[in-house]
């Protein structure tokens, strides 16, 4: 792996810093000298291959681990905050980038939150609605929002939970045991709590009753819901206590926000029950990524898997970083993440030009595309249109596309990939994050222009586009 030139001060800092070494402990264990490791602890010397293969060794820490992670979500996110017109004028290159999210993300953290905080304000000033004057003010970001960049910048993996529902996963003898059965029998072995299938009246998924201790499910739901809501309810009750402690270490802004949260760290021990991390690394690799098959080996949904996949992000035993992404019918991306270098918008919609939309026009089929960056990245995407429901002709069924992907140099571990021909140029369509911060000029999609482009209009001609971009 090419890894460039890597200034990574800050984290081989914390990697001496958790070995208990001093400099020239830690210098010696690497076999350099205490000032040249000092020099790189200070950004003022970028680490050799060498260097980078020593600390993979001594430290059991693999190489991926320096060339990607938290900071490429933070020069993402930082980018598309930089390229707002309220930064006119300045020029933020990669390279300062990679330094501030590298050695300085609490920084990185502050530019992004300052321009979530902007955008806010100058919206609800714009449109002059009534939030003005309520009890949260238009600075303050939204509980959902809050809780979508919590999980975003731990890499959407939580290690408390995710080990501690591998543990249980092994007692239950998950998944070689029926999921609806082991899960439903250790709710009332444990907790005393009934699993109890009733044709809710108001459409509800679930509803747990505390003084019954009844846990009634939607008997109409697909099985692997009604398994995912079992694992929710199991991971309520058994981590509850650590559920809290990380809710709390979060110092969430508001008390929303700290509910949101709980759901959320819910929802992910249930996904790491029914998905446990060890079983579920082995058959990726066996099963090549085929989302089908790994959905019918673990009795879980396509969707469950792909979005679970997007999670192996165990330090020393990482998957392979994939990206995931589920969208609605009007382009908004209600989940995302991405271990893979890919990083989602935060602001608008997605690249209309991605074949995660053209999904909803072939329902039942798998849609692949390769696809390349403005930056010149290539990914090999895959997109399948799903639906919720299942209650009957009169009921509402919403749909969704989801999107699942790596980068293409991964992409020979993927099912979809065969009969492609990764090789060819030609075969990569041009897409992008999203209209407001693409760099292409010529893009017959362009919904608007790019906020830090200068546009020429020429009134005496017309082309793809009623504008030209410069």
């Amino acid at each position: 792996m090419a890894l460039g030139k890597l200034y990574i001060g800050k984290k081989v800092r914390e990697i001496r810093d958790g070995a208990g070494d001093t400099q020239a402990a830690f210098a010696e264990r690497l076999g350099i000298s205490t000032s040249y490791l000092n020099q790189i602890e200070n950004n003022q010397r970028p680490v050799s291959a060498t260097i980078i293969l020593a600390l993979a060794e001594r430290f059991n820490i693999e190489i991926s681990e320096f060339s990607r992670g938290e900071s490429d979500r933070l020069m993402s996110a930082a980018r598309e905050a930089l390229a707002d017109p309220l930064f006119e004028g300045l020029t933020i290159g990669l390279q300062d980038l990679k330094l501030i999210a590298q050695n300085a993300p609490q920084l990185a953290h502050a530019l992004i939150n300052c321009h979530q905080a902007y955008r806010r304000a100058s919206e609800q000033l714009a449109s002059m609605d009534d939030t003005l004057g309520r009890h949260s003010t238009a600075a303050d970001p939204s509980p959902y929002e809050e809780v979508r960049d919590f999980f975003h910048f731990l890499d959407n993996y939580v290690d408390r939970l995710d080990r501690a529902a591998e543990l249980l996963a092994v007692r239950l003898d998950i998944p070689a045991n029926d999921l609806a059965t082991v899960l439903t029998r250790h709710l009332y072995d444990q907790y005393r709590v009934r699993v109890k299938l009733s044709a809710l009246s108001d459409g509800s998924i679930r509803h747990f009753d505390p003084d019954s201790k009844t846990l009634h499910l939607n008997l109409y739901a697909p099985s692997a819901t009604r398994c995912f809501q079992i694992a929710y309810q199991v991971g309520a009750l058994e981590m509850a206590d650590t559920i809290e402690a990380i809710v709390a270490e979060a110092e969430f802004r508001t008390k929303d926000a700290a509910d949101i949260a709980r759901i959320g760290l819910r929802n992910y021990f249930a996904g790491a029950l029914v998905l446990p991390y060890g079983p579920l690394l082995r058959a990726s690799a066996e099963m090549r990524n085929d989302l089908e098959l790994l959905a019918n080996r673990f009795g879980t949904s396509i969707e469950q898997v792909a979005h679970r996949l997007s999670t192996l992000q165990r330090p020393g035993q990482k998957g392979i970083p994939v990206f995931f992404a589920r969208i609605d019918r009007a382009g908004n991306i209600t989940k995302r993440h991405s271990a893979a270098k890919l990083q989602f918008a935060r602001y608008g919609a997605a690249c209309p030009l991605w074949n995660a939309h053209r999904a909803f026009e072939m329902p039942g089929r798998f849609l692949r595309q390769l696809a390349e960056m403005p930056d010149g990245s290539r990914y090999l995407s895959v997109a399948t249109e799903i639906s919720k429901g299942g209650s009957g002709f009169n009921a509402e069924r919403p749909r969704f596309a989801i999107a699942f992907g790596c980068d293409i140099a991964d992409a020979d571990k993927f099912v979809y990939s065969d009969g492609l021909n990764l090789a060819s140029r030609a075969a990569f369509e041009p897409i992008g994050i999203s209209c407001r911060i693409c760099e292409r000029k010529t893009c017959a999609q362009r919904a608007v222009p790019p906020i830090k482009s200068a546009l020429e209009i020429d009134h005496n001609h017309r082309g793809i586009l009623p504008y030209k971009v410069t």
